[in-house]
Parts: C-alpha cells; sequence; structure tokens
C-alpha cells in the first residue's frame, strides 16, 4: 500500500512539475502580448497626430533594448496630448524592461540612433536622419 501511495506521489509531483513549465510560458505569452497591445495603442495614439505651423514635430525612445537603449524612436506631433502619449510610452518602456529581465530575452545591442531633426511634410512628422 505504501508503495502505491509512493508511485502515485510521484507521478502527481511530474504532472505538477510540467504543468508549472507550461504555466510558466503562458505567463510569458500573455505578458507578451500585453506589451503588443500596448504599443499599438501607443503608435496609433502617435499616428493621429498631424504637424501644421501652430504644432512641433518631436521624437522620443520607443521601446526597451534587453541590452539597453531603445528599440526605435516614435515620431509624433504636439496636435495629440503629449503628456498622455509620453506617459504611456514611459509605462510601455519600464514594462518592456521588465519583461526583458523577468525572461531573460536577448537582442543584437545594436545601438537605434535618434533623428537628427524632424521636419512636417504634407501635415505629417518626417525624421530627418544624417550620417
Amino acid at each position: 500500500m505504501k508503495k502505491t501511495y509512493f508511485l502515485l506521489f510521484v507521478i502527481c509531483s511530474l504532472f505538477m512539475a510540467f504543468q508549472c513549465e507550461d504555466d510558466s510560458n503562458l505567463i510569458m505569452e500573455d505578458e507578451q502580448k500585453a506589451l503588443m497591445v500596448s504599443k499599438k495603442i501607443i503608435e496609433d495614439l502617435a499616428a493621429t497626430s498631424v504637424c501644421n505651423e501652430n504644432t512641433e514635430c518631436k521624437f522620443i525612445a520607443f521601446g526597451s533594448k534587453p541590452c539597453g537603449g531603445p528599440w526605435s524612436y516614435l515620431i509624433y506631433s504636439t496636435s495629440i496630448d503629449t503628456n498622455e502619449l509620453e506617459s504611456l510610452v514611459e509605462e510601455f518602456n519600464q514594462n518592456q524592461a521588465n519583461f526583458n529581465q523577468k525572461w531573460g530575452i536577448v537582442s543584437d545591442c545594436s545601438f537605434a540612433l535618434p533623428p537628427t531633426n524632424v521636419n512636417c511634410e504634407n501635415n505629417s512628422c518626417i525624421p530627418i536622419y544624417q550620417n
């Protein structure tokens, strides 16, 4: 009888061990999906911005690479609620940095260069990159 309970205990322990691993993968995927939803909301907000003689074009570091620095720079104008956008970007950047740290994410460690300037052309902010 003791052998049966021991065997049952070992089998249950194995199932629980593999279940934890599956849960971990699901949690990582859920966190990654939440980051992607957040990113889309931010990009959509920035995309609604327009530029003209009454607004200013700007850019902000967007994302957090595992090696440090941003993944890219988000271009927008002051025609939108810039405080909201900057707050959302700051939260996203921190959440992505936490995700990278928690899950041991790696990247190529290349450095994303910011634009040297942002011009308004046809009511859209256009980044300018110079070597």
